[in-house]
C-alpha cells in the first residue's frame, strides 16, 4: 500500500511541508502585525474607552464582522485580482499568502479586542488618574496585563491558518493541501491524503504546544 511513498514522493512532501510552513508564517506574522493594533483600536473607541470613538468604532467593526464572515474559499476567488496585482500570479505559495493575510488580520482583531477587555478597568483608571497619555496606557497597561491572551489568540489564528493553507490548495495554492488534493484526491492515492493529513495534525500540535508553552511562561511573569 506504501510503495508509493518513493524517494521523490518524499522529497514532494518535504517541499510541501515547506510551503506550508511559509504560508502560515508569513501570513500569521502579518495578520498579527495588522490585527493587533486593530484589535487594541477596536478596544480604545469602543464604549467606555479610552478614546470612545462609537461611529468609528461601528464602522471599523462592520469590516473586520465583514472580512470574517466571508468564507475564506470565496475570499480566495474574490481577490484574485489582488493577489495577482501584488504577487503577479494567482497562484502558488507566494499568491496563497495574500488571502491568507487577509483572512487572519480580522480573526486577530477581535481576538486581541476580547483579551484586552479583560484587563482590570482599575489598573486604566488609574493610569489616567496619574496623567498617563494614551500611548503609556496601551504600551504600559494594556498590552502587558493582556499579553498571554494576544499570544494565545495569535496561537489559534496560526492553527486555523493552517486549516485555511490546506484550503487554498485547491486552487493551486501550494503547500500539503494541493499535495493531498493532486495526489490523494485527483490520482486516486488514499495513502497519500492519510499521510497529508497526519503531517497537519502533527503541524498543528505543534504549533498549539509552542503557544501553550509561551502562555504558561508569560503567565508566571
Amino acid at each position: 500500500m506504501f510503495d508509493v511513498f518513493t524517494g521523490p514522493m518524499l522529497e514532494l512532501f518535504a517541499t510541501s511541508l515547506w510551503e506550508t510552513i511559509v504560508m502560515v508564517g508569513i501570513s500569521g506574522l502579518i495578520g498579527a502585525a495588522v490585527g493587533v493594533p486593530l484589535g487594541v483600536y477596536l478596544h480604545l473607541t469602543d464604549t467606555g474607552g479610552v478614546l470612545e470613538n462609537r461611529p468609528a468604532n461601528r464602522i471599523v467593526g462592520a469590516i473586520v464582522n465583514a472580512v470574517r464572515s466571508t468564507p475564506f474559499i470565496i475570499l480566495l476567488v474574490a481577490i484574485i485580482p489582488l493577489t495577482r496585482l501584488l504577487t503577479g500570479s494567482s497562484i502558488g505559495t507566494a499568491a496563497a499568502v495574500v488571502p491568507l493575510s487577509i483572512a487572519a488580520a480580522p480573526f486577530v482583531a477581535r481576538l486581541v479586542e476580547t483579551s484586552l477587555r479583560e484587563v482590570d478597568r482599575g489598573l486604566v483608571e488609574a493610569a489616567q488618574a496619574m496623567g498617563a497619555t494614551t500611548r503609556q496606557i496601551v504600551w504600559k497597561v494594556l498590552l502587558p496585563e493582556a499579553l498571554p491572551g494576544i499570544v494565545a489568540g495569535v496561537t489559534i489564528s496560526f492553527v486555523s491558518l493552517t486549516g485555511y493553507s490546506a484550503m487554498a490548495g485547491a486552487i493551486g495554492g501550494g503547500g500539503l493541501g494541493d499535495l493531498g488534493i493532486r495526489y490523494g484526491y485527483q490520482r486516486f492515492l488514499p495513502e497519500v491524503m492519510l499521510a497529508v493529513v497526519i503531517v497537519l495534525i502533527l503541524f498543528v500540535q505543534a504549533l498549539q504546544s509552542g503557544g501553550d508553552w509561551l502562555v504558561r511562561r508569560l503567565s508566571h511573569k
